[in-house]
């Protein structure tokens, strides 16, 4: 289960999406996720896609890694496919499938948002996988700065954010951790009636509550042992700054942009 999620977790790599500023790669990746929504051509969605897969090579991170991290997320893109092939009623039909009409405007509503969904969940998880929890509430903290004026807790939401990322992939372990020591009692998760299978979920849920509890609880107490009292006063390692490489990424992503723009119907 941990093996097939990639969400929160980072692969230490030396390639040039990680020494990108993690401030740039999250704005590129807001502003990717916003214009997405404008393709809607062939040319548009081929550009989008070339952006993604070439991010994806260039971060070193194995494709088939990360292909197998997004299992989980196979099943949402197939379902939101298949529910417009079936549900769309407009156009001319295309085909029949099992006695029912599948229409032209169906298979490219159905074709556009897949492709879409699967994109936004490419392009999110090479910022995690490429950058660190730390670098991620320092790249925050300092977009959000600007809030700081009205008293808006700044720095709290980043470490709230970077502690939920962080702990995601403990969460899972601890969760199949737990699933393999009540099936080794002869607990049944997927076999049954779903009233049953619902029951058997209990003895999974009670002790993961109860662990994840525990850990906020050692990492509260760790933090107040180390006299963390927020973000007021605090200083940094590392200093976050824009270079030359990251200047190039705005630059390309501008391109990507105007291109998409000029091919779209």
């Amino acid at each position: 289960m941990s093996s097939s999620l990639i969400i929160g977790q980072y692969i230490p790599s030396d390639s040039v999406i990680h020494r990108l500023d993690p401030r740039s790669k999250i704005a590129v990746i807001f502003f990717y996720v916003v214009i997405v929504f404008f393709a809607n051509s062939v040319m548009s969605y081929g550009v989008l896609a070339l952006f993604a897969l070439s991010s994806a090579v260039l971060s070193k991170v194995p494709f088939s890694y990360i292909m197998k991290g997004l299992k989980p997320v196979w099943f949402l893109v197939i379902f939101t496919f298949l529910l417009h092939l079936f549900v769309t009623r407009e156009g001319e039909v295309a085909f029949s499938l099992f006695g029912w009409a599948v229409y032209e405007e169906g298979l490219i509503q159905g074709a556009a948002i897949s492709l879409r969904f699967f994109l936004l969940i490419l392009v999110t998880s090479l910022l995690t996988l490429t950058t660190t929890p730390i670098e991620i509430t320092d790249a925050i903290e300092e977009l959000l700065g600007p809030l700081k004026k009205v008293k808006f807790p700044v720095h709290e939401l980043a470490l709230m954010m970077s502690i939920s990322l962080r702990f995601i992939p403990t969460l899972m372990q601890e969760t199949e951790k737990i699933s393999k020591a009540q099936a080794s009692r002869g607990v049944d998760f997927r076999t049954g009636a779903f009233k049953d299978r619902v029951k058997a979920v209990v003895p999974l849920l009670v002790p993961l509550f109860v662990s994840a509890f525990k850990r906020a609880e050692e990492l509260a107490m760790a933090m107040e042992a180390r006299g963390y009292q927020g973000g007021e006063g605090r200083t940094k390692l590392r200093e976050l700054k824009l270079e030359r490489r990251d200047w190039l990424l705005f630059a390309v992503f501008i391109l990507l942009a105007a291109v998409l723009f000029l091919t779209r119907s």
